[in-house]
Protein backbone atom coordinates (compact mmCIF):
# COMPACT_ATOMS: atom_id res chain seq x y z
CA UNK A 1 0.00 0.00 0.00
CA UNK A 2 2.84 2.26 0.61
CA UNK A 3 4.28 2.02 -2.52
CA UNK A 4 1.11 2.59 -4.05
CA UNK A 5 1.28 6.07 -2.52
CA UNK A 6 4.66 6.51 -3.04
CA UNK A 7 3.90 6.28 -6.77
CA UNK A 8 1.13 8.74 -6.75
CA UNK A 9 3.07 10.97 -4.70
CA UNK A 10 6.02 11.41 -7.14
CA UNK A 11 9.53 12.51 -6.28
CA UNK A 12 9.15 15.51 -5.93
CA UNK A 13 5.90 15.24 -3.40
CA UNK A 14 6.43 15.88 0.29
CA UNK A 15 3.42 13.68 2.03
CA UNK A 16 2.44 15.78 5.34
CA UNK A 17 0.30 12.45 6.81
CA UNK A 18 -2.93 10.62 6.98
CA UNK A 19 -5.76 9.48 8.96
CA UNK A 20 -5.39 9.71 12.78
CA UNK A 21 -5.89 6.66 15.11
CA UNK A 22 -9.38 8.05 15.99
CA UNK A 23 -10.58 7.21 12.00
CA UNK A 24 -10.15 3.39 12.50
CA UNK A 25 -12.31 3.57 15.75
CA UNK A 26 -15.48 3.12 13.11
CA UNK A 27 -14.86 0.14 11.58
CA UNK A 28 -13.44 -1.71 14.87
CA UNK A 29 -16.54 -0.97 16.60
CA UNK A 30 -18.31 -2.11 13.27
CA UNK A 31 -16.08 -5.12 13.67
CA UNK A 32 -16.83 -5.43 17.36
CA UNK A 33 -20.75 -5.14 16.92
CA UNK A 34 -20.81 -7.90 14.37
CA UNK A 35 -18.61 -10.40 15.80
CA UNK A 36 -19.82 -9.75 19.51
CA UNK A 37 -23.35 -9.57 18.58
CA UNK A 38 -24.33 -10.44 15.26
CA UNK A 39 -22.04 -13.51 14.68
CA UNK A 40 -23.38 -15.41 17.99
CA UNK A 41 -27.15 -14.28 16.73
CA UNK A 42 -26.15 -15.98 13.44
CA UNK A 43 -25.06 -19.02 15.16
CA UNK A 44 -28.48 -19.74 16.06
CA UNK A 45 -29.94 -19.66 13.19
CA UNK A 46 -27.64 -22.04 11.09
CA UNK A 47 -23.87 -22.45 10.23
CA UNK A 48 -24.28 -21.38 6.82
CA UNK A 49 -25.62 -18.04 8.52
CA UNK A 50 -22.84 -17.50 10.26
CA UNK A 51 -20.80 -18.22 7.76
CA UNK A 52 -21.96 -15.47 5.77
CA UNK A 53 -21.84 -12.98 8.64
CA UNK A 54 -18.30 -14.00 8.66
CA UNK A 55 -17.15 -13.08 5.16
CA UNK A 56 -19.79 -10.13 5.34
CA UNK A 57 -17.79 -8.85 8.14
CA UNK A 58 -14.37 -9.37 7.02
CA UNK A 59 -14.50 -7.77 3.61
CA UNK A 60 -16.47 -4.68 4.84
CA UNK A 61 -14.42 -4.26 8.05
CA UNK A 62 -10.88 -5.27 6.06
CA UNK A 63 -12.26 -2.31 3.17
CA UNK A 64 -12.74 0.65 5.70
CA UNK A 65 -9.89 -0.22 7.53
CA UNK A 66 -7.87 0.09 4.03
CA UNK A 67 -9.56 2.50 3.01
CA UNK A 68 -8.55 4.48 6.06
CA UNK A 69 -4.96 3.85 5.22
CA UNK A 70 -5.45 4.75 1.55
CA UNK A 71 -5.58 8.84 2.04
CA UNK A 72 -2.59 10.77 2.12
CA UNK A 73 -2.28 14.41 2.21
CA UNK A 74 0.93 16.27 0.28
CA UNK A 75 2.01 18.90 -1.63
CA UNK A 76 4.52 19.16 -4.66
CA UNK A 77 5.50 22.57 -6.75
CA UNK A 78 2.35 22.20 -8.18
CA UNK A 79 -0.16 22.22 -5.20
CA UNK A 80 -1.44 20.50 -2.82
CA UNK A 81 -3.15 16.76 -3.19
CA UNK A 82 -4.90 14.38 -1.13
CA UNK A 83 -4.89 11.08 -2.57
CA UNK A 84 -7.28 8.19 -2.01
CA UNK A 85 -8.99 4.78 -3.00
CA UNK A 86 -8.05 1.05 -2.89
CA UNK A 87 -10.12 0.16 -5.91
CA UNK A 88 -9.29 0.62 -9.41
CA UNK A 89 -12.35 2.93 -9.93
CA UNK A 90 -12.50 4.53 -6.73
CA UNK A 91 -8.89 5.40 -6.60
CA UNK A 92 -8.04 9.64 -7.57
CA UNK A 93 -6.42 12.32 -6.35
CA UNK A 94 -8.30 16.16 -5.16
CA UNK A 95 -6.47 19.07 -5.35
CA UNK A 96 -5.65 23.35 -5.15
CA UNK A 97 -2.75 24.75 -7.23
CA UNK A 98 -0.45 26.73 -5.63
CA UNK A 99 -2.04 29.81 -7.46
CA UNK A 100 -5.39 29.28 -6.43
CA UNK A 101 -4.99 28.24 -2.80
CA UNK A 102 -6.72 30.69 -1.14
CA UNK A 103 -5.44 29.13 2.93
CA UNK A 104 -5.21 26.47 4.77
CA UNK A 105 -6.69 26.00 7.97
CA UNK A 106 -7.78 23.35 11.00
CA UNK A 107 -11.19 23.21 13.08
CA UNK A 108 -9.46 23.68 16.80
CA UNK A 109 -11.56 22.21 19.62
CA UNK A 110 -10.86 20.49 22.72
CA UNK A 111 -11.33 17.05 21.43
CA UNK A 112 -8.68 17.73 18.43
CA UNK A 113 -6.70 18.89 21.06
CA UNK A 114 -6.70 15.66 23.15
CA UNK A 115 -7.30 13.29 20.20
CA UNK A 116 -4.36 14.93 17.80
CA UNK A 117 -7.25 14.39 15.26
CA UNK A 118 -7.88 17.53 13.36
CA UNK A 119 -10.47 18.02 10.71
CA UNK A 120 -7.98 20.47 8.01
CA UNK A 121 -9.65 22.52 4.98
CA UNK A 122 -7.35 23.78 2.13
CA UNK A 123 -9.51 26.52 0.60
CA UNK A 124 -9.68 27.33 -2.93
CA UNK A 125 -10.01 31.30 -3.52
CA UNK A 126 -12.62 30.60 -6.29
CA UNK A 127 -15.36 28.09 -5.47
CA UNK A 128 -15.61 25.99 -2.71
CA UNK A 129 -16.17 22.77 -4.28
CA UNK A 130 -12.26 22.47 -5.18
CA UNK A 131 -11.53 22.60 -1.53
CA UNK A 132 -9.68 19.55 0.28
CA UNK A 133 -11.45 18.75 3.11
CA UNK A 134 -9.96 16.09 5.47
CA UNK A 135 -11.19 14.87 8.36
CA UNK A 136 -9.47 12.78 11.21
CA UNK A 137 -6.05 13.80 10.40
CA UNK A 138 -2.94 13.13 11.86
CA UNK A 139 -0.25 16.30 12.35
CA UNK A 140 -3.25 18.16 10.73
CA UNK A 141 -1.89 20.92 12.81
CA UNK A 142 1.31 20.98 12.00
CA UNK A 143 0.12 20.55 8.11
CA UNK A 144 -1.57 23.83 8.10
CA UNK A 145 1.56 25.43 9.15
CA UNK A 146 3.56 23.86 6.78
CA UNK A 147 1.29 24.69 3.95
CA UNK A 148 0.43 28.20 4.48
CA UNK A 149 4.69 28.50 4.86
CA UNK A 150 4.91 27.51 1.44
CA UNK A 151 2.32 29.34 0.44
CA UNK A 152 3.85 32.41 1.76
CA UNK A 153 7.44 31.69 0.36
CA UNK A 154 6.27 31.08 -3.01
CA UNK A 155 3.71 34.43 -3.18
CA UNK A 156 7.09 36.38 -1.83
CA UNK A 157 9.26 34.73 -4.42
CA UNK A 158 6.57 35.58 -6.90
CA UNK A 159 6.19 31.62 -8.04
CA UNK A 160 2.98 31.53 -8.66
CA UNK A 161 1.68 31.52 -12.31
Amino acid sequence: MEQDVASNIGTHGTPLGGKAWTAYLGPVLLAAILFGAVLPLAFRWSEWAAAGVMVFTVLVVGYRILLVRSYQLYYDDIGVWMYRGILPWSKGLVGVKWRDMDEATFAPSFWSWLLRSYTIRVGHRFTKSSEIVMTQMAGGKNAVTVLNTQLQNLIRANQLV
